[in-house]
């Protein structure tokens, strides 16, 4: 059996010899307000952190009109634009959580998700919300991995 003296100094050698922890580059969409408090984006090496996003249209803070089916529709559009300023795209998503704010929407978000990702689909969970912000019917929350 080992001491635990033994043990701690194994570990303190093995996170002596680990290496630097990636550069972490901040993305924030540029139509946004600068006094949000949160990044649109967090890239460290190829993994790209995605914020929840709504579908709000492009430049403004208003959702788009047409219920969960064109605020699904809207999300991607939105996180198709901040993926480009990283060189990468909607097929680099691996998982996605999903927030809705009547589960008896599932399935048109499901239509305009599925739409999305016409080939193999991420990862995904989906959760009844309540609370969206700004009203929104939905919110969506990804990762992606640069290829």
């Amino acid at each position: 059996m080992m001491k635990s003296s033994m043990i701690a100094g194994m570990l303190f050698g093995l996170a002596a010899c680990g290496a630097e922890p990636a550069p972490r580059e901040f993305d924030r969409d540029p139509s946004l307000s600068g006094d949000l408090p949160f990044s649109s984006a967090v890239v460290v090496g190829d993994t790209i952190y995605l914020s929840g996003v709504i579908g709000r249209a492009p430049g403004s803070m208003d959702l788009v009109e047409g219920g969960v089916g064109a605020e699904t529709t809207q999300i991607f559009e939105n996180y198709r634009a901040t993926l480009a300023r990283h060189d990468a795209n909607l097929a680099d998503i691996v998982k996605c959580t999903v927030f809705l704010d009547d589960m008896a929407s599932y399935g048109e978000m499901n239509a305009a998700y599925a739409a999305a990702f016409p080939g193999d689909k991420p990862a995904r969970s989906t959760l009844g919300a309540d609370g969206l912000a700004l009203g929104a019917a939905v919110e969506i929350e990804c990762l992606a991995i640069r290829k």
